[in-house]
């Protein structure tokens, strides 16, 4: 009788250990979690602020600015305009 309540006293502490371990390991998934969830929360609020920022840098009027400000590009006119023209190219000179 003694050997049995033995037993079954080590079979009671061993799942109450088991018990204690599941639920630490519990806790600490649910905290990984957690992080992960306030990690994503703040990466999606960053990737917002750069769209935004994106959209502000690619308007016409500021990409039209920087083109003549840095660029010193400007709009193309008649008078500053070349025109190439193709010359008869040897196929269709033998024709």
């Amino acid at each position: 009788m003694t050997r049995l309540n033995l037993v079954l006293l080590a079979a009671v502490i061993a799942s109450a250990l088991y018990l204690v371990r599941v639920q630490y390991e519990s806790r600490r998934l649910y905290t990984e979690i957690e992080k992960a969830q306030s990690e994503f929360r703040h990466l999606e609020v960053e990737h917002e602020r750069l769209q935004v920022e994106k959209r502000a840098q690619a308007t016409p009027g500021r990409v039209e600015r920087l083109a003549r400000e840095q660029l010193q590009m400007r709009a193309a006119s008649p008078a500053i305009t070349q025109y190439v023209t193709l010359r008869d190219t040897p196929q269709e000179a033998a024709k």
